[in-house]
């Protein structure tokens, strides 16, 4: 999949986004984000957002990955996949639809992280942060907006994918297990939106993000029970597989919406989103800070 352009970067090129609003008495960036009242962080995360969202509304391209992917990827593996699958799970297509479906929204996440990397070394190399840095605002306000309009994105993506499931033949028997499986799906998603722009940070050009991504993304990905059930894998496979983060939050998925067991995937699930926020999101805060 290749990068889209950065929203910032497209914007400073065109000029036609308004300019972010002022924030009277504000400290310039370079004087610490310590020295910005919480309030004042919202408001600079608000007026990135909207920057970035008009960006999206001047570029509808940009959202080419989102919505398209999840058709792709559902179309794919129901039809190619799914009558051989499905009767390994003791069924036939309609039944790997319930596997599967659960199973994509946990991919839509790891995807659209990648894409936050890209985007954000673009940012960097086309010189939108130096103009970033003059304004008076908090520096880490750059990173959150950035992250809150991908985690938009994604709802669309996870959006689509279900709107295409449930045409495909997914049945949906627990609807606030489904809305629950959506929200642990964002917030695992924003976890490792800091994996992507700590690379983005210290990787040289969007291309070596993107490369680096794909590898990372790839053995997850087919290493997990995302797409079939890992118990004809080899012992060492499915030992990868019962703690693979992907896995865990496929898994959960299908239990929330199926009223299956949750807990072991649900702990799981939540400690790596822990552990990959507290680990990187302070990393990718310093270099943004340092970086310069």
């Amino acid at each position: 999949m290749s990068a889209s352009p950065s929203p910032t970067a497209t914007l400073a090129k065109s000029g036609s986004a308004a300019p972010l609003p002022p924030v009277p008495d504000a400290p310039l960036a370079t004087e610490g984000d310590s020295r910005i009242s919480p309030r004042a962080h919202a408001r600079h995360i608000g007026a990135l957002v909207r920057r970035n969202l008009l960006w999206i509304r001047q570029d509808p391209e940009s959202m080419f990955d989102a919505v398209l992917m999840p058709v792709v990827f559902t179309l794919l593996f129901v039809y190619v996949f799914g009558g051989s699958i499905g009767q390994a799970l003791g069924g036939g297509q309609d039944r790997y639809v319930q596997y599967v479906v659960p199973g994509l929204m946990a991919m839509m996440g790891m995807n659209i992280a990648t894409a936050v990397g890209t985007g954000f070394n673009q940012d960097f190399q086309s010189g939108v942060m130096d103009r970033f840095r003059t304004l008076p605002i908090g520096q880490g306000s750059v990173l959150f907006a950035k992250i809150v309009v991908e985690l938009m994105r994604m709802l669309v993506a996870t959006t689509i994918l279900m709107i295409v499931g449930v045409l495909v033949g997914f049945d949906i028997e627990n609807w606030p297990g489904l809305f629950a499986a959506v929200g642990l799906a964002v917030l695992f998603g924003s976890a490792l939106m800091w994996i992507f722009l700590v690379l983005g940070l210290v990787l040289k050009s969007a291309q070596s993000v993107q490369a680096l991504g794909f590898l990372v993304l790839m053995p997850l990905q087919f290493g997990s029970s995302i797409f079939a059930p890992p118990r004809s894998m080899p012992g060492w496979l499915k030992t990868f597989t019962d703690y693979n983060p992907l896995s865990n939050l496929a898994d959960t998925a299908r239990g929330l919406m199926t009223h299956g067991p949750i807990a072991f995937d649900l702990r799981m699930t939540l400690c790596w989103t822990i552990a990959i926020t507290a680990t990187a999101a302070p990393v990718a805060l310093h270099k943004f800070r340092a970086t310069g």
